[in-house]
């Protein structure tokens, strides 16, 4: 390119033209290493029997994988580690955003593991609405528990589902148990919406709370405290002590309202403090008493019971969805029912009805 400050009429201005510049782009940028090959079933499972991690790691990501190979490669897995399962404590952990969690979860974990067990968190990171993608953050709130030798965490995205758990957590829990990890945490995005998954896989279900957030009571709907087995007030230091004290007792004196649990349980209601690692014994010795408590009145065995049955049904509606919804025909007629509901021709009652009569024909 030509500079103008070169003529003659500018003598003694002189502007060289520079040197060249380099490609902006990374030339490695589009040599991709090569994926691994998938590991067959059996080798998968040897080493979560072995207590591997990697092993574990990968199964998991098959686990929540929506490719088909991956997805028949995952079952296998999980059918062949089923009978090494089911010998666990399985602790949901919920609360109002901000009410701790991830650090609460730090130090239960950090005690845990001072028992001797082996514990594995499975972090639900909310996912976004418009891009559908996660932070999965939680790993790194979690800066004491997550250097232990003991301790698996996995974030996992909500990816929109049923009470910010993971569609695959289930499988997962399968998974840890098979690897040896005797305690499992599920920790939920805590969004005050249902919890009705998380309740459904775990043993135990733990509501954070926190005091000097407005009216305590209608601070988490009455649902979620109704399926509380045990409900924690965290913060519960310096100045807040008072104040955490007199939410304690509102919930002491609202959980005497609600009917009685299907255990036979009467919920507890604790204090302590996450940041300063108060009180995390006495929440611990409550998880002991209840489990204690289950065993000894067989309710523990029932509701494991209960839980398999309705997972079973849970997977029979995932996967006529999953048929459903991948079937070509169908995707065709989905786009033509929906043009025709968005230009008011049809009502959305008939177009989805005969996008369903179209489907049970094609079964036929």
């Amino acid at each position: 390119m030509e500079h103008p400050e070169n003529d003659q009429k500018y003598t003694g201005l002189t502007v060289n033209s520079g040197v060249a510049q380099p490609p902006s782009v990374n030339p490695y940028a589009n040599k991709r290493p090569r994926r691994r090959p998938l590991p067959p079933a059996s080798e998968l499972v040897e080493g979560i029997l072995k207590g591997e991690l990697n092993a574990l790691s990968r199964a998991v990501t098959l686990v929540e994988s929506i490719a088909p190979d991956h997805y028949a490669i995952a079952q296998e897995v999980i059918e062949k580690c089923l009978p090494h399962s089911g010998h666990s404590r399985r602790i949901g952990i919920t609360g109002v955003p901000g009410a701790g969690k991830s650090t609460s979860i730090d130090v239960f974990g950090l005690h845990v593991l001072r028992k001797g067990g082996k514990l594995a968190v499975l972090a639900i990171d909310p996912s976004s609405e418009r891009t559908k993608g996660s932070i999965l953050g939680d790993k790194t709130r979690m800066e004491k528990l997550s250097v232990q030798p003991g301790a698996f965490i996995r974030p996992s995205p909500s990816a929109g589902s049923l009470g910010g758990v993971a569609r695959k957590t289930r499988e997962t829990i399968v998974l840890c148990e098979a690897a040896g990890y005797d305690n499992i945490f599920v920790e939920t995005v805590g969004v005050g919406q249902s919890e009705t998954a998380v309740h459904s896989m775990v043993d135990f279900f733990l509501l954070i709370q926190i005091a000097g957030a407005g009216d305590e009571l209608q601070g988490i709907k009455r649902g979620i405290m109704e399926m509380a087995d045990g409900i924690v007030i965290n913060k519960a230091d310096g100045d807040n002590i008072g104040p955490a004290q007199l939410a304690q007792a509102q919930y002491r004196s609202a959980l005497h309202l609600f009917p009685p649990t299907a255990s036979g349980w009467q919920p507890e209601v604790l204090t302590y403090s996450g940041y300063y690692e108060l009180g995390i014994g006495e929440v611990w010795d409550m998880i002991d008493r209840y489990f204690a408590f289950v065993d000894a009145n067989g309710y523990f065995h029932r509701r494991r019971s209960e839980q398999a049955r309705y997972w079973m049904y849970e997977t029979i509606d995932e996967q006529l969805r999953n048929n459903f919804y991948n079937n070509p025909e169908i995707s065709a007629a989905l786009g033509a029912a929906e043009a025709d509901v968005l230009a008011n021709r049809r009502s959305s009652f008939a177009a989805a009805t005969d996008v369903l009569a179209r489907y049970w024909k094609l079964r036929q």
